[in-house]
């Protein structure tokens, strides 16, 4: 079944853009020392945008927001069997703001921003494997 070609731009997008986030961690993992701020950012980017992508294709607005339980729980009403990865994903949503500000003087450890990319990809995949394929682009 053909879909509608602007809503699968426009979802492809959000998954597009969740995808660069994910990329953008790997590379950091790359400097030396790595960037361990900055992947923990990413991959909370890389889940907010995958919640988006998800709420675009059903056509459910969304406020702009980080808040991963807000968007997850928005997700939820559209397919409950989420809820596992949803639950998991909800802590990513303070490095939003954690350790960006000079203030912060601590900064996630290597198996701190290790564990939250997995957990991104984690929410990455299980979004994107309930859509059509031409999403996938």
């Amino acid at each position: 079944m053909l879909h509608d070609p602007e809503l699968v731009a426009e979802t492809r997008t959000w998954f597009v853009k969740a995808g660069q986030d994910l990329g953008a961690a790997d590379y950091e993992f790359t400097a030396e020392p790595p960037f361990l701020t900055d992947i923990v950012f990413h991959a909370q980017q890389a889940a907010e945008k995958a919640f988006k992508g998800f709420l675009t294709w059903h056509s459910t607005p969304f406020r702009k927001t980080h808040n991963l339980e807000e968007l997850g729980e928005q997700c939820l009403r559209h397919d409950p069997t989420l809820k596992p990865t949803v639950d998991r994903a909800v802590p990513l949503t303070k490095y939003v703001w954690k350790f960006r500000y000079p203030d912060d003087p601590d900064e996630p450890t290597r198996e701190e921003a290790e564990k939250a990319l997995a957990l991104a990809r984690e929410v990455f995949d299980a979004i994107l494997v309930r859509l059509p394929s031409e999403v996938r682009a």
